[in-house]
C-alpha cells in the first residue's frame, strides 16, 4: 500500500508539466510582479540572501528570488518537479540550484540559510509539525520563513469545477486522487493558519504575522490562474 507521501509524489508527478507551464506563463505575466510585491514585504532585495524554496516545484520562487540576486537552493520530493524547476530556469538565464528533497527532513547543515520560503507545500505535509521544526534549525541567527499557502484539505469539494481557475483542465481521475488526498490529510491536519502559529511558537519561532487578505491580491482577476481557496501568508522569525 502506497504511503501518503507516495501518492503525493505520484500526483504532482503527473501534473508537472502542465503545472510548470503555468509558473512559467506567470513568471512571464502580471501575476510577476504581484508575487514579487508580495515577497518584497518580508525579503530585503538590497543585499544577496541564502535563500531555501521549500517545495519549489518547477522553481517560481527560486527564479523571482534569484533574478534579484539571491542565492537560492530549491527543493522538492518530486524528481520530475526538480527536472522542471532546472529547466526553468536555464530557459530564464537564471541561476539556481535544485535538489530532490523531502521538505519533513531537508538535508542541510544547521544554521545554512537567511530566508525560508514555501508556495503551497505544507498543506501537502502529513507532518507539518515535525517540517516546521527541521525548518527553524536551518535558520540563522535573525532569519525568517515565509509560507504561502492555504487550508486544502477544508475546501469544499465542488469549488474545483469552478470556471477560469487552475484546475479546470484536471481530468476526472486527477481531481478524484486531489479530494482523496485532501481526505486523508484532514485527518491529520487541524485548521489553519491558526494551527500553523501553534506549531511555530512550538518549534521555537519568537515573532508570528499572519496575512489572511493575500489571496484578494493574487487572486483579484479570474484567470486561467485563479483559485477559489482563500490563501495566506504566514511569516515566522528566529
Amino acid at each position: 500500500m502506497e504511503t501518503l507521501k507516495q501518492r503525493m509524489e505520484a500526483y504532482w508527478t503527473q501534473r508537472a508539466d502542465d503545472f510548470s507551464q503555468q509558473r512559467l506563463k506567470e513568471f512571464e505575466g502580471k501575476r510577476h510582479d504581484l508575487w514579487m510585491k508580495e515577497l518584497e514585504k518580508y525579503i530585503p532585495m538590497d543585499r544577496s540572501l541564502d535563500i531555501l524554496d521549500i517545495g519549489t516545484g518547477p522553481g517560481f520562487f527560486a527564479a523571482l528570488l534569484a533574478s534579484r540576486g539571491h542565492h537560492v537552493t530549491g527543493i522538492d520530493l518530486t524528481p520530475d518537479m526538480i527536472r522542471a524547476a532546472k529547466k526553468m530556469s536555464g530557459h530564464l538565464g537564471i541561476h539556481a540550484d535544485f535538489y530532490v528533497m523531502d521538505a519533513e527532513k531537508p538535508e542541510f547543515a544547521p544554521e545554512s540559510f537567511d530566508v525560508i520560503v514555501s508556495r503551497n507545500l505544507t498543506w501537502t505535509l502529513p507532518h507539518m509539525d515535525k517540517a516546521y521544526q527541521a525548518w527553524y534549525k536551518l535558520l540563522r541567527k535573525d532569519g525568517f520563513m515565509v509560507n504561502f499557502d492555504g487550508d486544502y484539505c477544508r475546501e469544499k469539494p465542488m469549488e474545483i469545477s469552478s470556471a477560469n481557475h487552475a484546475h479546470e483542465d484536471l481530468s476526472a481521475e486527477m481531481v478524484e486522487e486531489y479530494e482523496c488526498l485532501k481526505a486523508d490529510l484532514r485527518n491529520v491536519q487541524r485548521p489553519r493558519p491558526q494551527w500553523d502559529q501553534e506549531l511555530l511558537k512550538a518549534a521555537g519561532f519568537s515573532k508570528i504575522q499572519v496575512d489572511t487578505s493575500l489571496w484578494q491580491r493574487i487572486y483579484g482577476v479570474k484567470d486561467e490562474f485563479y483559485y477559489p481557496t482563500p490563501i495566506f501568508t504566514i511569516a515566522a522569525y528566529v
